[in-house]
């Protein structure tokens, strides 16, 4: 599982060039899945039938990364301007090492500005915003840029390689948001079949594209399921770093899965979040409740498809998000390997309308 997850950690899949990873998401649940199809927006649906077709339960994770698209090069230098792709808080971006993806192959470059050596006392006092900062792929001229491959649109993504620490107990990466998810949702798959375990649905695990633009993927994913219940993946901000409140992040790492109480995007289906916790409390499995006051996820379209569907939204606390380099403890990740999987088996047809009878 963790090689898998440096598979997809390392891949290029910003929001809307997601095409790379998709393809390693197809080829890895291939072989233990009944069908695996997309969508038109480009979201990877793999299947594993039960012993019942209904109750659908769809396991969605999202993979595009957040990144940025080549908006201008300078006509002097050959520098690049560039927009995000997803939320980017600009503090992170500078001397960060970057890869973009041109017509002619990829070319590294670093996210830069004006030296600080040159600066005013009064700019040196002020935070550099992204539209004051440029990609230095190692070029002098505009020509020289162009001559490469580089155009207006390209897209960008960190560089930063996965590794393990502390044992293995511990890894850092890009793209944890959201590539755990779909891990999480493509180990599942895997696990359902190569235990043979009875499950009394028909369980549907799904790659979105395009969450960190407008949550597009889960919304043609959702369109084509029809899931009757859903447990979106993802990771969860770790509050366990200093400066945050236990109120505005209560979840850390290593103590266990999420479940999301709120978001900005979605209320879950109470009758389904105590069914979770039920679930994780009688096979001793370790979790933690948190909510994000801002924000939301996948789950913000799925619950609202059609007459609406029970969702709920569990993750993997992970630290630094929307960064460089994400940290998460791999127990955690294993553990909500271990809960999604005791929720599928439990997801028979009177449970799940259990969830929306009056």
């Amino acid at each position: 599982m963790v090689q898998t997850l440096k598979i997809l950690s390392e891949s290029f899949g910003p929001a809307g060039f997601e095409r790379e990873t998709a393809k390693i998401v197809k080829e890895s649940v291939q072989p233990y899945s009944d069908e695996v199809t997309t969508d038109k927006l480009g979201s990877v649906i793999f299947k594993k039938k039960g012993s019942k077709e209904r109750p659908k339960v769809l396991l969605a994770g999202h993979i595009d990364e957040v990144g940025f698209l080549i908006s201008g090069i300078d006509k002097e230098t050959g520098f690049l301007n560039f927009n995000p792709l997803g939320g980017w808080f600009d503090q992170v971006l500078l001397s960060q090492r970057v890869v973009v993806r041109t017509k002619k192959g990829d070319v590294h470059g670093v996210i830069a500005a004006k030296p600080p050596h040159i600066l005013s006392e009064e700019e040196a006092r002020q935070v550099v915003k992204k539209e004051n900062m440029f990609i230095d792929i190692g070029t002098t001229s505009y020509q020289e840029t162009v001559d490469i491959g580089v155009r207006i649109g390209d897209p960008v993504v960190p560089w930063s390689p996965f590794m393990t620490v502390h044992g293995g107990k511990i890894a850092l990466g890009k793209g944890f948001d959201d590539r755990v998810g779909a891990l999480v949702s493509m180990e599942v798959i895997k696990r359902l079949s190569e235990e043979r375990a009875e499950h009394p649905n028909t369980v549907f695990g799904a790659a979105t594209v395009m969450e960190e633009v407008g949550l597009r993927g889960a919304q043609t994913v959702a369109h084509v399921v029809a899931p009757d219940v859903a447990l979106v993946l993802e990771v969860d901000i770790a509050g366990d770093v200093p400066g945050i409140k236990p109120y505005q992040a209560p979840t850390k790492m290593g103590l266990g899965p999420t479940l999301c109480t709120f978001d900005a995007s979605m209320i879950p289906n109470q009758a389904l979040k105590e069914f979770v916790i039920h679930v994780a409390e009688e096979k001793k499995i370790p979790y933690q409740l948190s909510q994000i006051a801002r924000g939301g996820t996948d789950a913000g379209r799925i619950h609202m498809d059609r007459t609406g569907c029970p969702s709920v939204v569990l993750g993997v606390p992970t630290r630094h998000i929307h960064s460089h380099v994400g940290m998460l403890s791999v127990q955690d990740l294993d553990n909500l390997v271990r809960l999604v999987m005791e929720v599928v088996k439990r997801l028979d047809g009177e449970t799940v309308a259990s969830f929306t009878s009056l």
